[in-house]
């Protein structure tokens, strides 16, 4: 599969929630989205990525837009981990991994000299129609969600 590119119409998919209820892209139709795949729950990088989109959860919201997480853990861990966090956005598990596929953000990755298949954290923003505005690949935590609201239009 060609690699998804600004301006393309972003893949529809079907996944479940952290309640385990069915929720798919084109639910959010006429909303901006903020769509980011992040590795694994819990762990200090996703911990904070996921809290800076919380602290900012109001702002996107005033933006007309929607946040939504995806990582391949299972729904009982997106659960405790929006619990224990008091996350405010969506997480959807892909454990099967074939969303992550279809945006291109599992793949080979490099860890003290030892490669790998794993999550490449990413995060894609669209319009109301669907179609991605912007693309960050490699994605640093640190400030992210601020960086992803401060350009969003």
């Amino acid at each position: 599969m060609t690699e998804l590119q600004i301006g393309d119409i972003a893949p529809d998919f079907e996944l479940l929630n952290q309640d385990g209820v069915k929720i798919s892209l084109k639910d959010f139709l006429g909303k901006k989205i903020v769509l980011y795949f992040y590795p694994k729950d819990n762990t200090p990088g996703c911990t904070l990525q996921a809290c800076d989109f919380t602290k900012f959860y109001d702002e996107f919201l005033s933006k007309n837009a929607v946040i939504i997480g995806i990582s391949p853990d299972s729904i009982k861990s997106h659960e405790n981990f929006m619990q224990k966090y008091d996350l405010k956005h969506i997480l959807l598990s892909d454990s099967e991994k074939e969303v992550c596929k279809k945006y291109g953000v599992w793949g080979l990755k490099k860890n003290y000299g030892k490669e790998y298949e794993g999550l490449i954290r990413s995060t894609f923003v669209l319009d109301e129609n669907g179609i991605i505005k912007n693309i960050y690949k490699n994605v640093k935590t640190k400030e992210h969600a601020l960086k992803v609201l401060n350009e969003l239009c």
